[in-house]
């Protein structure tokens, strides 16, 4: 099963590694591309993002969070939470 959660990213990004670490310090399964060396994933990211080329790019269900300073602040805001567990309850539909 494929998460509602994804995050696409590169191999020793330091803003990957804070993103992705939290995303599991919350407890949830996220899929990740890593669009270092795939460009048919670097091509979709771009246009899932509208263009953004920077990683990591986070997407929670159809809403593009961004990058990892965009996810904690959502985070910061308290709103990432309730975000996560409308996509966890998505994915187990």
């Amino acid at each position: 099963m494929t998460s509602n959660i994804v995050i696409y990213s590169k191999d020793y990004c330091p803003y990957c590694t804070r993103a992705k670490a939290l995303l599991t310090a919350k407890g949830v399964q996220f899929t990740e591309y890593d669009v270092s060396l795939d460009s048919d994933r670097l091509r979709e990211m771009i246009q899932k993002s509208s263009g953004g080329r920077t990683v990591p790019q986070i997407f929670i269900g159809d809403y593009h969070v961004g990058g990892s300073d965009d996810l904690a602040a959502l985070d910061r805001a308290g709103k990432l939470d309730s975000m996560l567990s409308s996509a966890a309850v998505t994915q187990a539909a």
